[in-house]
């Protein structure tokens, strides 16, 4: 009898999961994959359509497109999970497996930060699509750009809106009528990467963008036009786009799985306290940063772990805690920061490569090759 493996949700982790495994072991095993949604959109592209560079039918992926043999995705909403019997209720039906992995991402708490429902957002989807009809109606004034706890999901994407928005200010015309402000709970943009957080720094000095390092956004007064930070500093705006607070899934909480918010794995396994249950990306606290290209990391190690057990062999520890960010400096150069988080016992390490446009190129490349490894693309 095939072995059953249950993978919640289809971002990053469980795309590549979900891929690997079949390219491995084809029809020989059987992997369900579930998710809500009806179609995948990479993080980044919601910058691109929030400053009208694009639009949202040209950067939708149908999860339609998505087959591979051995592997069905289901659009399903999860209702319900039990670790210990890896049982799945979901809207449509009961699920089991003999192996089950989490990678169902982070939640936005929209109630966690007073006010933040009566402003914009631009972390969703919606959010994005909604910010672009503003955006160009917008005459002037003060811009801020808050987040509203930490850890949040791509951290350099805050950094990389105040540099877009600036250029995007530019193109109209309208940047000497408005202040831009980026408020961080961060001392440095990119804290693994000294350099990278230099150079985004001398990015914000040379366009006059103000930033407030180290503070978070802890509540909204939409008819005042003010956002208090927590040390009790006001910050009116004429504008706010704000990042809110993340936490995983309130289902996975409701399991008993979680602690402080997420779910606790070994971060060189990504093993839970349950046995043949797996967590990876952003709903777990895999001693990475919540960002796809971490939780693809992640998963990559999962299935090479779910192979050889299949196979009876020896699970290998393959989570490297590696990644490459991209960073979006304006003026159409890219930046990138490639990160370790496990290999130096002193901490995170970060390399540094200064912006240019063949970085385009490279980030360009890295979207496309999973377009075509995923969807056929």
């Amino acid at each position: 009898m095939k072995k059953r493996i249950l993978v919640l949700g289809a971002g990053f982790g469980g795309l590549e999961l979900c891929t690997t495994l079949s390219e491995t072991l084809g029809d020989a095993v059987d992997v369900t994959l579930i998710d809500k949604g009806d179609a995948f959109v990479f993080g980044y592209s919601k910058l691109d359509v929030m400053f009208g560079h694009t639009t949202l039918d040209r950067v939708r992926l149908p999860y339609s497109r998505f087959a591979k043999p051995g592997v069905r995705l289901l659009k399903e909403t999860v209702v319900s999970v039990d670790p210990m019997g890896k049982r799945v209720v979901t809207d449509q039906g009961t699920h089991e497996a003999d192996y089950l992995v989490l990678a169902l991402g982070a939640d936005y708490d929209f109630d966690a930060t007073p006010g933040l429902a009566d402003v914009n957002e631009f972390y969703t989807v919606e959010g994005a699509v909604r910010v672009a009809g503003i955006l160009p109606a917008f005459a002037g004034g003060n811009i801020v750009v808050g987040v509203c706890g930490a850890p949040f999901k791509c951290p350099p994407a805050p950094s990389e809106t105040v540099l877009m928005m600036h250029d995007y200010l530019v193109t109209r015309g309208i940047r000497n009528a408005c202040k831009i402000t980026l408020i961080l709970p961060l001392e440095t943009p990119v804290p693994p990467s000294p350099e990278t957080s230099r150079a985004l720094l001398a990015a914000f000095a040379e366009r006059d963008i103000t930033f407030v390092a180290d503070r978070e956004v802890r509540s909204i007064d939409a008819k005042r036009r003010i956002a208090t930070i927590d040390d009790g500093r006001e910050f009116p705006f004429d504008l706010f786009l704000g990042v809110p607070v993340n936490r995983a899934p309130r289902i996975l909480e409701a399991s008993g799985m979680t602690e402080d918010g997420y779910v606790p794995v070994k971060p060189k396994t990504l093993e839970t306290r349950f046995p043949d249950v797996y967590a990876v990306g952003d709903c777990a606290r895999q001693g990475t940063p919540k960002a796809g290209v971490f939780a693809e990391g992640a998963a990559r190690a999962v299935a090479r772990t779910l192979i050889a057990r299949l196979r009876g062999e020896e699970a290998p520890v393959t989570h490297q805690g590696t990644g490459s960010c991209y960073l979006e400096f304006g003026a159409g150069r890219i930046g990138r920061v490639d990160v370790d988080f496990f290999s130096d016992p002193e901490g995170p390490t970060g390399t540094y490569h200064a912006p240019s446009v063949a970085l385009r190129v490279d980030k360009d490349n890295f979207g496309s090759s999973r377009r075509a490894r995923w969807f056929g693309l």
